[in-house]
């Protein structure tokens, strides 16, 4: 595994960042594709646009819990238990409450006012909704009234996630540490969580759909924690990783194999088999495969050009981008909500519309890292470890997210 003399690595730095940045175009791309529920819709909506965005859908968030444990292994090594606890504790749960009651707002006001659900009104919805009691859109209730986390989910999943291995973390470092795991070839590895991702996808999926909820989110929960111990232990195996970067070319073409079989899939090429031999259960079965490989395919073949190109790769833009991914992800849904808001009275082609949405949750959110960077009290809500602390630490910022 490639480690700089530093002890950082660049590697998991640059995917992060990359991964959060195609976050983004993600929630733009949500904005325009036909079909797809979300916060506020465009008229004019592109059924074609699910093709593309299917490409990283089945992955795209599981690589940076993935990325996540890894980075809490290495972190591990360096800082104990009690003190990356609070360390995490701080630096997750008080930005989760902070996007829940101030963030998140623009997105829930200007969903229920595109929907004619609410009179415009700012303050007054805000009030209503930190009103754990509120009688305002009962319909839309959680237990704790209209107040929620949405695209912050993550923030809440990681902090279970991390409690989890920081409670299990002497099991699952003599687990690491074993001699029969440092000399086990990475096929074996892959084949377990391979069946172990199979069984999930299939005793799961269709009972727990998704919800981002926390408490009923199953599913989730076994696909998500599965990727973050894999990452967990993967960081600390050089076989493996080794293994990973030198098959990053087969899994490239795996992954774009599977990713045209799901696209076939998705538009009726195969309805028209119904032979002799035909069996929902086999065809049921081999549709699982393909999403399972295509999921683990997609990950393993990031992760190993990341290793291959990214793992000595520093610069000024990395060490930015380390301190600003938290509030960026933060920010970064309800400033696309605002621009695609204030632009859609104009009715502009999306030629247009779109880069200049865009832009403004890109200039938004650089705009707003520098207010919060320089306050200490929005530091601290958004999760920033002072200058003093966070320096010596080769891989503090990997703590964070």
């Amino acid at each position: 595994m490639t480690r700089t003399d530093t002890g950082r690595r660049y590697e998991l730095d640059w995917l992060r960042t990359l991964a959060f940045a195609l976050l983004i175009l993600y929630h733009i791309g949500m904005y325009y594709v036909a079909d797809w529920g979300w916060h506020i819709k465009s008229e004019q909506t592109f059924k074609g646009l699910q093709e593309l965005m299917i490409l990283t859908n089945p992955w795209r968030m599981s690589l940076l819990f993935l990325l996540a444990g890894m980075a809490l292994s290495l972190v591990l090594l360096r800082i104990s238990r009690l003190k990356l606890l609070g360390l995490r504790s701080k630096r997750l749960l008080i930005p989760l409450l902070f996007t829940m009651f101030v963030v998140v707002v623009p997105q829930v006001y200007y969903e229920a006012l595109s929907q004619q659900l609410i009179q415009p009104g700012y303050l007054e919805f805000w009030w209503q909704y930190v009103n754990p009691v509120t009688g305002l859109l009962p319909d839309h209730h959680s237990p704790i009234g209209l107040l929620t986390w949405n695209h912050a989910w993550f923030i809440p999943y990681l902090w279970c996630y991390s409690m989890l291995v920081l409670l299990c973390y002497p099991l699952l470092n003599s687990v690491s540490q074993a001699g029969w795991l440092q000399q086990l070839p990475g096929r074996y590895a892959l084949a377990l969580v391979f069946v172990l991702m199979f069984w999930a996808w299939w005793m799961l999926k269709t009972d727990f759909p998704s919800t981002h909820a926390l408490v009923d989110d199953w599913y989730n929960h076994a696909k998500y924690f599965l990727v973050f111990i894999a990452g967990f232990l993967l960081a600390r195996q050089d076989l493996w990783w080794q293994q990973l970067v030198s098959g990053r070319r087969l899994w490239l073409v795996l992954a774009l194999c599977c990713y045209c079989l799901i696209v076939a899939e998705r538009n009726d090429v195969f309805d028209y088999y119904t032979g002799p031999v035909y069996n929902k259960m086999t065809e049921k079965l081999w549709f699982g495969f393909v999403l399972v490989l295509n999921f683990w395919s997609w990950l393993l073949a990031v992760l190993g050009y990341g290793g291959a190109y990214l793992a000595k790769t520093n610069s000024p833009l990395l060490r930015y981008c380390n301190d600003a991914v938290l509030p960026w992800y933060i920010l970064h849904q309800t400033l696309i909500i605002l621009c695609a808001a204030w632009l859609k009275p104009l009715a502009m082609p999306v030629a247009i519309e779109f880069p200049l949405v865009l832009a403004g949750t890109v200039a938004g959110c650089w705009l707003g890292y520098e207010v919060i960077r320089r306050s200490a009290v929005l530091s601290w809500c958004f999760g920033l470890g002072s200058k003093k602390t966070a320096k010596p630490q080769p891989a503090l910022s990997s703590v964070a997210l």
